[in-house]
Order: structure tokens, then sequence, then C-alpha cells
């Protein structure tokens, strides 16, 4: 009996000297989690309880609790920049997707210099965003504006419209940049997915009688719907920290019309120097990212089940 008792012990000793060393190869990551991922972000959540302002950023920090979060909800720069940030993010990937897509079935057909074409369209998606926003800059200026020119030629405006310095605009003209911005992503992920889709299904509808829009309604979107979601999930993230191509284009303005949470948080931080408040405004981002990634979590888990 001792003796069985020492052989179970060697046994799982070497079985354990085995796992050790296949767990030492994940250090490596783990360690890059912690210090640049999970550290930043348990970092800004207890900034967010405190009161750090340029003024006591060395000395002594104040634990304030939830009192940052109460004073952001009714903050009225928070709730248009939360107002503009849903809008922005919902039209952006409507549009994004819907664009994206058609130009993916249509670059899917072969024809002639299908690839040179395919190239073209990734432009816009290697140009950083900074120098996009520049050029939509120029673009939608007042009066030299392309923009306006082309409108006024074709009859649908009489008067140059100030698209960036005009309450009304301004969002607008922001969500069209991020659209052109963002088509080249969704038909590009889009586009691999209807390549990986087998030939035999479409033979086999064909051969059924089904028309081109049943293939697609009901061989197509089906076979594409893991892709579609995570397609949406990554351009919810990527579309809602956006932050740049506004600072560039219209800064938020004016009054704060086309201000999104990334650039209210800028401010918060580098133009007031309110460190908590910005960290807050943080706070409510990743919560709202965390609510859409289990959402799409579940989603996937309901199709697999």
């Amino acid at each position: 009996m001792e003796t069985r008792k020492i052989n179970v012990t060697k046994f799982r000793w070497s079985r354990f000297k085995e796992g050790s060393g296949n767990y030492a190869f994940l250090v490596p990551a783990l360690l890059f989690l912690a210090v640049f991922m999970i550290y930043p972000i348990v970092y800004n959540i207890i900034l967010s309880f405190k009161d750090v302002t340029v003024s006591n950023i060395q000395g002594e920090q104040h634990f304030v609790g939830f009192r940052n979060y109460a004073e952001e909800l009714k903050s009225a720069a928070f709730m248009i920049s939360l107002k503009n940030s849903t809008l922005f993010t919902g039209l952006s990937l409507i549009f994004q997707f819907a664009i994206g897509f058609m130009l993916a079935l249509f670059f899917n057909y072969k024809f002639p210099a299908r690839n040179l074409f395919r190239s073209l369209m990734l432009v816009a998606w290697v140009i950083p965003s900074v120098i996009s926003g520049s050029l939509f800059k120029w673009m939608f200026a007042g009066e030299q504006g392309i923009v306006n020119y082309i409108l006024i030629v074709i009859g649908v405006i009489n008067e140059p419209i100030t698209w960036l310095t005009d309450q009304n605009f301004s969002l607008a003209s922001t969500i069209i940049s991020n659209i052109w911005l963002g088509i080249p992503f969704n038909m590009l992920i889009l586009l691999a997915g209807l390549q990986s889709l087998p030939e035999d299904v479409y033979e086999a509808g064909k051969m059924d009688g089904a028309n081109p829009i049943q293939r697609f309604f009901f061989i197509t979107l089906p076979m594409l719907k893991s892709t579609i979601y995570i397609l949406l999930v990554l351009g919810f993230i990527y579309t809602f920290k956006v932050f740049d191509l506004i600072l560039v284009m219209t800064n938020g303005g004016p009054v704060n019309s086309s201000s999104v949470l990334p650039l209210h948080a800028y401010n918060l931080a580098f133009v007031t120097y309110d460190f908590s408040r910005a960290a807050t405004v943080a706070g409510f981002m990743l919560i709202i990212v965390i609510v859409v990634s289990i959402g799409y979590l579940k989603l996937i888990r309901s199709e697999e089940e």
C-alpha cells in the first residue's frame, strides 16, 4: 500500500514537471497582458474614483467614490458626446457594412483587372486617419471645398454650406468621412468570407432552381453569419474609439456638436487637466464595449447551440 502511494506521488510530480515546462511558455504573454493591458485598465478604474487634477497630481489624492460618475452623467457635454458617439458609430457601421458588402459581392465576380481595382479600394484603408481627416477638411471647406462645388454644379444647393462650422452639418461631415475610411475593411473581410464559401452548395442551389436573390438570402447570408458578427463587433470597437479624425476635422465643434466620448475624455485630460473625470469617461466607454462584447459572445453561443 505504501509503495503504491509513493508511485502515485512520483507520477503526479512527473506530470507537474512536464506541465510546468509547457506553462512556462505562457509567461511572456501573461507578463505582456499584465503590464500593457490589465495594469492600465485597473489604474484607470482606480483613477476614476479619485479627485486627481493638475493641482494635486503629485500631492494628496482623495477617494471620492462614484462622485465623478454622477457628475459626468449630469454633464451636458458628456450627454451630447454620448449621443454623438451613438449616432457616429451606428450610422458609420450601417453604411460601411452595406456598401462594403455590395463591393465584396461585386469583386467576388471574375472580370478583367479585378485585382487592380480591388487593390485601389484599399487605398482609403492604408492612409493614416490624420491625413484622411485633413483631406476631408479641405473637401468640406466652405467656398473652396469640392463638395460644395459639385453640389452647386448639379443643382442640389444654391450657395455653399459651411459643413464643418455649422452645428447641423459638422457631425454628418465626420460620419461621411469615417464611412469612406471603413468601407475597404468591411469589403476585405466580407470578400474573404465569400471566397471561402463552397461552390458545390451554390451548384446545388442552381440545380434546385434558386435564383440569384434566393441564393443570396438562403445560402450566402446564413453561411456568412459568423463573419458578419465578428466584423460588426470589430467595426463597433474600432468606430466607437475614433478620435483623431474628428480632432483634425472639427475638434468636436462648433459648441460640442460633433464631440464624441474619446474627444470629450481627451479635452478633460489635456485641456482642463481633470484626469479623474477623463478616466471616468474612459470607464463608461469600457462598460459599453464590455456590454457589446458580452452580447456578441451570447449570440455566438446561441448560434452554436
